[in-house]
């Protein structure tokens, strides 16, 4: 009987400046594209959106202003160098940082990411407990 060797799938943020103009003529073609370059890497999409867009600090590659888009995604650590191979060919994307998310922050980024309230239980209940025992505000002025 073989062996079958896992690697571990570690999750990553990645922050991509994409070309405003080719953004705004196909949004939901420009969000298709990323999260299949993930994908061609084997990895799975956990989260991808707009973050915003605005005016760059400095121009860069001739651009004036970029969209921010956030994406997290699950992937093996060895295809990272495949997919910024890939991000830099795509012509629609001006800059990329990606990031290792570390696993006790993974939960958190995601809700957030999403749209979604997430809260530590421990830190609820503790919350909720200080809460339920004091006693309401009254100001000096009273």
């Amino acid at each position: 009987m073989e062996a079958v060797a896992t690697v571990a799938k570690n999750v990553y943020e990645t922050l991509l400046i994409l070309d405003s103009n080719k953004y705004a003529r196909d949004p939901g073609g420009v969000a298709e594209a990323l999260n299949k370059l993930i994908e061609d890497i084997d990895g799975t999409v956990l989260a991808s959106r707009l973050w915003m867009e605005q005016r760059l600090a400095y121009p860069m590659d001739g651009h004036q202003k970029g969209t921010y888009w956030l994406l997290y995604f699950e992937a093996e650590g060895r295809r990272l160098t495949e997919l910024d191979r890939a991000f830099t060919l795509h012509d629609g994307i001006i800059r990329e940082m990606t990031l290792r998310i570390d696993p006790r922050l993974v939960e958190p980024m995601l809700a957030n990411a999403r749209g979604e309230y997430h809260r530590d239980e421990e830190a609820g209940e503790e919350e909720t407990a200080a809460a339920e025992s004091s006693e309401p505000a009254t100001s000096a002025a009273e």
